[in-house]
């Protein structure tokens, strides 16, 4: 029994090489498996990037550009999201690429109920420093900003 318990969720958990083929916003990217095949859309676990309408959501979809645009990248699915996107940790050349985006200042490190995330440290690193998002004291958290303005889709894109 236990095992039929514990199965399901191991082979949920799905690890592949891949190249980044397009970035949408500062959490969410394509990529096209090495064996081929159509682009997946993923979403980086552990994070939550500015909507690419919100304040900073331009400038964090070009640090995550430059992270991994057309760059081979280790992906490891979890689950899917709420959007039918897996949900991902992705590495570039050995880096957690969800690290280094909430390191920069570029997204928050993804909050659930009283746990700070998996990010939080470098979060706070990156307040201290005020890098990216962080400098700017009116900077919300995407979850806030979708909850007052609903989706992006029919909005235009704010830089700066």
């Amino acid at each position: 029994m236990l095992l039929s318990m514990v199965m399901p969720l191991a082979a949920a958990a799905q690890r592949y090489e891949a190249t980044v083929t397009r970035v949408s916003d500062g959490d969410t990217l394509w990529v096209r498996l090495a064996a081929g095949g159509e682009p997946r859309k993923l979403r980086i676990e552990g994070i939550d990037a500015p909507e690419i309408c919100q304040r900073g959501g331009v400038e964090s979809r070009q640090a995550l550009e430059k992270l991994v645009a057309k760059q081979k990248v280790t992906v490891t699915v979890s689950r899917k999201d709420d959007h039918g996107r897996g949900l991902a940790k992705i590495q570039v050349g050995g880096q957690d690429v969800g690290a280094a985006m909430v390191s920069q200042g570029q997204a928050w490190s993804y909050r659930w109920r009283r746990n700070p995330g998996p990010y939080s440290a470098q979060e706070a690193d990156a307040r201290r420093a005020r890098r990216g998002l962080f400098a700017d004291p009116g900077a919300e958290r995407p979850r806030d900003f979708r909850q007052r303005n609903g989706p992006c889709e029919h909005r235009p894109s704010h830089g700066g």
